[in-house]
């Protein structure tokens, strides 16, 4: 509630932006979602720009906005000025910011969607109060990110943080990037069924503890380089492997980060949720209100 003669802050749009599904809702600045709408990605087609400013119209033509935060798949350059999402071949060096600010007249503040669920875990998630942590996600890919001292790191080109390229197996597979062993490239959904023959989700008992472990190694390097004692994760393999994955990984960081200035590395859950994507988006506006 808010104290007599003070105004409740105006609501933000929010855009988040996958490779199947594009949502727009309206958040309010304690992350409740008062409204929202989605379009398919691939239905959409060549049109899914139009597509989304319809929706944008639609949502913000019932209420006062602030401004316009977007998570979108990547990659893309600094600010979101150019994106070119792996999934959404019809964008290749899309000019989206430029774009919606046109078509909206708002602000827009735009981030990489793993590096806003990190805004997001610290505003709503498990993240709460914690002021330097790391935010993954362990899906089909792994992505990443860092905040320290309360604020999300950027690096030089705006992808600090991602963690599905820290090495954990020397020459091990060749990973998208170009390099071998990557996390990504040992770890991910589509890793795990390149070397099962099957999805994920039927993956043994070895291969699970395995991909747990090398998360555990990746987090346990960057904690002892970055002074963080948790990680908070999210996506389909690393949910979907349960609680066996969290103890396996937490092992696996403990033992690598051993250095004294550690209170002991924990690996847990992502405290979002399934609204996790479209209150990232909220916080990227947020975080440019501020």
């Amino acid at each position: 509630m808010n104290p007599p003669g003070v105004a409740p802050a105006i609501p933000c749009l929010a855009l988040d932006i996958g490779g199947t599904k594009a949502e727009v809702a309206v958040v309010t600045r304690d992350g409740t979602v008062l409204r929202r709408s989605r379009l398919d990605v691939k239905r959409a087609g060549e049109r899914l720009f139009e597509g989304i400013v319809e929706l944008l119209e639609l949502e913000r033509g019932r209420d006062e906005v602030s401004s316009l935060g977007v998570a979108c798949a990547g990659p893309m350059t600094l600010g979101g000025e150019s994106v070119s999402p792996l999934n959404i071949p019809v964008w290749r060096d899309f000019a989206l910011r430029d774009r919606l600010v046109e078509a909206t007249g708002l602000r827009v503040d735009i981030e990489g969607d793993v590096r806003a669920l990190a805004l997001a875990e610290g505003a709503f998630g498990a993240a709460r109060g914690v002021n330097s942590y790391a935010s993954m996600v362990v899906s089909t890919g792994v992505g990443g990110a860092i905040v320290m001292d309360g604020r999300l790191l950027d690096g030089d080109s705006g992808n600090a943080g991602h963690l599905g390229h820290v090495n954990v197996v020397p020459g091990g597979r060749l990973c998208s990037c170009g390099s071998l062993g990557c996390l990504e490239a040992e770890a991910s959904g589509w890793a795990i069924e390149a070397l099962t023959g099957q999805p994920a989700q039927f993956a043994d008992e070895a291969t699970r503890h395995r991909t747990a472990s090398l998360v555990g190694r990746a987090v346990g390097t960057l904690a002892s380089v970055l002074d963080f004692n948790l990680c908070f994760v999210a996506g389909s393999v690393a949910l979907g492997f349960g609680d066996d994955f969290f103890v396996t990984s937490t092992k696996a960081a403990q033992e690598l980060a051993t250095i004294g200035f550690l209170r002991g590395v924990e690996i847990r859950r992502s405290g979002l949720g399934s609204d996790g994507p479209i209150l990232g988006a909220a916080s990227v506006a947020w975080r440019g209100d501020s």
